[in-house]
């Protein structure tokens, strides 16, 4: 038990040191995009696409593993009314 709940501490400490350099280069990134934008570039818009790719790719897995459920959950709901 010790165990388990020293790992956790140790992984919420770590997330936690992480978190400001992973802030520091979304803003980055940001700015980088602001300037191209500015001065004619399209690198924006590649950059928005790829935002929304990487942010459609979990939804779609978990409506894909949520449609499995649903239809294995239908099939013992229909067999089991039929016994």
């Amino acid at each position: 038990m010790f165990k388990k709940i020293s790992f956790i501490l140790f992984i919420l400490l770590a997330t936690t040191i992480v978190a400001p350099q992973v802030r520091a280069q979304c803003s980055m990134c940001t700015i980088s995009a602001e300037q191209g934008t500015k001065n004619g570039n399209t690198q924006g818009k590649g950059l928005n696409s790829g935002i929304i790719y990487l942010l459609a790719i979990p939804y779609i897995l978990i409506a894909g593993i949520g449609l499995l459920w649903y239809k294995n959950y239908r099939k013992k709901a229909v067999s089991a009314s039929n016994n």
